[in-house]
């Protein structure tokens, strides 16, 4: 049955967070399996989530997946799990367009068929909190809302104020609520997974609202909520299926600077029969002994000095670029493997060099939101004219470009001119700024690991 509920918000910022991570902390604590999941490609909350419940979180989107790939990604996840929690994105009706739901919070909970526990930041506010409820309730016939979580109260007469008004009048539950507490807000989150892990704040932070959720929030009633759901079926089941077809030994950069990996992508790798070597380019002295490297996002900007320090493991993946190794590199791994990055404050740090190009960090972000990208040549994951789903985000860009680069892509939607060029092709190695879901699109998985097979 895959017991399961979202968490939505009103809007960005009104605990959605806060409130998904402390059931998730709660239950755990309890005893139960719980498995998160995470609407939309962000990488930072699922983070959490996975240190906090020791599963890894997954991402939900339905841009890149579609229903059919949603449900997939879910059920190969969700089996062994007592409940599954997801957290959803901005507010509940927000997707990739202004007048569609794709994308959103509503979409993926209707796709799983999923009940919704809406937060609701009633700081200011009293009865009026029942008609933002009544109209999130009513605007879409097709969504299951269950009941209402309540932020920021403050006080015993207030809860009771803004309860009775939404009970009595919308007809929804009202599961708990959290008091209004200025010390109660997640630690500094751009860090990256390790440091946050590491972290006694957090693990501060986690308790305090451990304690928080089992006095005030009704979580047997919670649990009972996800239970009552029907069955989810499947329509085709592709994403996952073992046939072990590409037996390529793959490495991984994964450590504080590089951490930004979908967990589904690494599943459908090991699924085609790839064995996954991770390594770390802050600690480690070399490239492991492999047949490509897949080097993701993260926050490399705040490790300069680690990585530019260790000479041997730029001057290991330089060696291998040179000779033909099969790199590819999403956004972090893209700066790492440029001559250079110049930090906020003008500093430079020297990268691996593969790439002639440098980085510049910039205060203001450079890029954002999904985007069709169009490769300009063949690569290592699509022939030219071939199409990919990707998403955007980053802060910095790069500088000294010049006319004869090697463009990977044309990218349209987003932020920027439509038919821009981006990212790097040449020979074995393909770096960008893109994130990629494997799942929206299996042939160029298959592609990179026949190129790494030397097909």
């Amino acid at each position: 049955m895959y017991p399961r509920i979202v968490i939505a918000g009103t809007q960005s910022g009104v605990g959605k967070t806060t409130v998904a991570i402390g059931l998730m902390a709660a239950l755990s604590k309890k005893g139960y399996q719980v498995q998160p999941y995470k609407v939309g490609p962000d990488y930072i909350d699922p983070g959490f989530h996975t240190l906090i419940t020791g599963n890894s979180s997954r991402n939900l989107d339905s841009y890149f997946l579609g229903e059919d790939g949603v449900k997939e990604s879910f059920v190969n996840s969700a089996t062994k799990a007592d409940i599954s929690i997801i957290e959803g994105v901005m507010g509940l009706f927000d997707g990739k367009q202004g007048q569609q739901d794709k994308g959103s919070t509503a979409d993926i909970a209707k796709i799983l068929d999923a009940p919704v526990i809406l937060i609701l930041d009633v700081k200011k506010v009293a009865r009026s909190a029942a008609a933002l409820a009544y109209g999130y309730k009513n605007f879409d016939s097709k969504l299951n809302i269950v009941g209402v979580i309540l932020n920021n109260v403050g006080s015993d007469r207030h809860y009771r104020m803004v309860k009775e008004a939404i009970e009595a009048e919308v007809g929804l539950r009202v599961l708990g609520y959290l008091p209004r507490q200025k010390e109660l807000s997640l630690p500094e989150r751009h860090l990256g997974l390790v440091p946050t892990a590491e972290s006694k704040k957090l693990r501060e932070f986690i308790d305090r609202l451990v304690k928080l959720m089992e006095e005030y929030v009704n979580l047997e009633e919670i649990l009972s909520l996800a239970k009552a759901v029907s069955n989810l079926k499947l329509n085709s089941r592709e994403l996952f299926i073992k046939n072990s077809k590409y037996p390529v030994t793959l490495g991984i950069a994964y450590d504080q600077a590089f951490n930004f990996y979908y967990q589904d992508n690494f599943d459908i790798l090991e699924g085609l029969g790839a064995k996954l070597k991770f390594f770390s380019p802050i600690k480690d002295k070399e490239v492991p002994e492999v047949d490509g490297l897949y080097i993701g996002g993260g926050f490399p900007e705040s490790f300069l000095s680690e990585l530019s320090e260790n000479k041997s493991m730029k001057e290991s993946i330089y060696q291998q670029v040179k000779a033909g190794l099969p790199i590819y590199a999403e956004c972090g791994g893209l700066m790492y493997l440029t001559e250079g990055i110049n930090n906020f404050d003008g500093t430079f740090f020297s990268m691996v060099g593969a790439i002639p190009v440098q980085v510049k960090m910039e205060n203001r972000l450079q890029a954002m939101g999904y985007v069709k990208a169009v490769a300009t040549k063949d690569n290592l994951l699509l022939k030219a004219g071939q199409e990919v789903k990707g998403h955007e985000f980053h802060y910095s860009k790069l500088i000294n470009l010049t006319e004869d680069d090697n463009y990977a892509y044309q990218l349209f939607g987003g932020k920027g001119a439509e038919g821009r060029y981006e990212g790097m092709a040449v020979n074995n190695l393909l770096a960008s700024y893109l994130h990629l879901h494997f799942g929206s699109n299996l042939d160029m998985v298959k592609r990179f690991l026949a190129i790494c097979r030397n097909d």
